[in-house]
């Protein structure tokens, strides 16, 4: 057991190695193309939005330090991407997506001073973050960030199924590595721990991680990650908005229009040119069943406050 927490914490490649192991991988498994677009490396289409954006600047450019946070965050494999995408369409926006180090050590966000910086020297209305290594301390992030322009945060979160498929494609059986040393009590450090509750932590660690597949594990994850809405309270506060990849799947148009309205710009087919309309569904996947029962239980409370909470939060 020891031997196996040790093989779970090891620390991974750093730096150039790392990130070039990363993309060798996410390249080999999804191909080219799929990692130019999540990853933004287009040439062509960066150009295209510098543009834009120094257009706008030089004819609606706002004064400094006026500009407003946005934090876009969730579970990994929810969306954010696309999410990202359409609002990197908007002039407005100023973005700093994960890989982008002035903002980012190793996909978790710099020092509060360092952010609070980058949000003064701007020029754009919004400043997009998307800090998913963070997630758990977005109320944190809002209250104490003390800019004129008060912040936002988007939670962004996707059908369990889907999140599962879609994270063994890309990472593997990277949580069930990760869960494992949190339930040995080794991990307390890494950001997937943090803040987790103790009836949290009491469920993970009446499994057998030894037996434990990796999409259930995956499934567990998403479970953990996603239930800190409600044990943060972020459900319950006006400068948080649920966002559902699934619906913005379904009806791009009126989910990207809640999003705008949350904000607080103005709508444009620009935003949801990336997106290609299409309903909800995809494969079951096989999961533990006491697992698949919470993971359910909290998807109907995701969309209960999603839809429940009034058209001006509802995305």
């Amino acid at each position: 057991m020891i031997s196996r927490l040790a093989d779970d914490l090891a620390p991974r490649p750093p730096g150039l190695v790392g990130r070039v192991q990363r993309h060798w991988h996410w390249a080999r498994t999804q191909g080219v193309g799929r990692l130019i677009e999540e990853d933004g490396l287009d040439p062509l289409a960066r150009a295209q939005s510098a543009l834009l954006k120094r257009r706008w600047r030089q004819a609606h450019g706002i004064e400094r330090g006026t500009a407003v946070p946005v934090f876009l965050v969730g579970v990994q494999r929810s969306g954010t991407n696309m999410v990202v995408r359409g609002l990197e369409a908007a002039p407005e926006f100023e973005v700093h997506n994960e890989n982008d180090r002035r903002a980012f050590d190793r996909f978790v966000l710099r020092p509060l001073p360092v952010i609070r910086g980058i949000v003064a020297a701007s020029t754009h209305r919004f400043v997009l973050f998307k800090p998913l290594c963070d997630s758990h301390r977005v109320d944190k992030l809002l209250d104490e960030f003390k800019t004129p322009g008060a912040g936002r945060a988007l939670w962004a979160y996707r059908s369990v199924d889907g999140r599962v498929a879609s994270s063994l494609a890309k990472f593997g059986d990277m949580n069930l590595r990760v869960l494992r040393a949190i339930a040995l009590g080794g991990a307390g450090d890494r950001w997937q721990a943090q803040r987790m509750s103790q009836d949290t932590l009491e469920f993970m660690r009446s499994f057998d991680y030894d037996t434990m597949s990796p999409a259930t594990a995956a499934a567990l994850f998403w479970w953990a990650r996603n239930r800190l809405v409600f044990e943060l309270g972020l459900d319950r506060r006006d400068d948080v908005a649920l966002i559902s990849y699934d619906a913005l799947l379904a009806d791009p148009e009126s989910r990207m229009r809640d999003v705008c309205a949350f904000l607080g710009f103005g709508w444009n087919p620009s935003l949801i040119a990336h997106i290609e309309p299409r309903s909800p569904g995809g494969r079951i996947v096989e999961i533990d069943a006491r697992v698949r029962e919470r993971c359910t239980e909290l998807s109907r409370r995701l969309e209960a406050a999603r839809t429940g909470t009034g058209q001006e939060r509802t995305c």
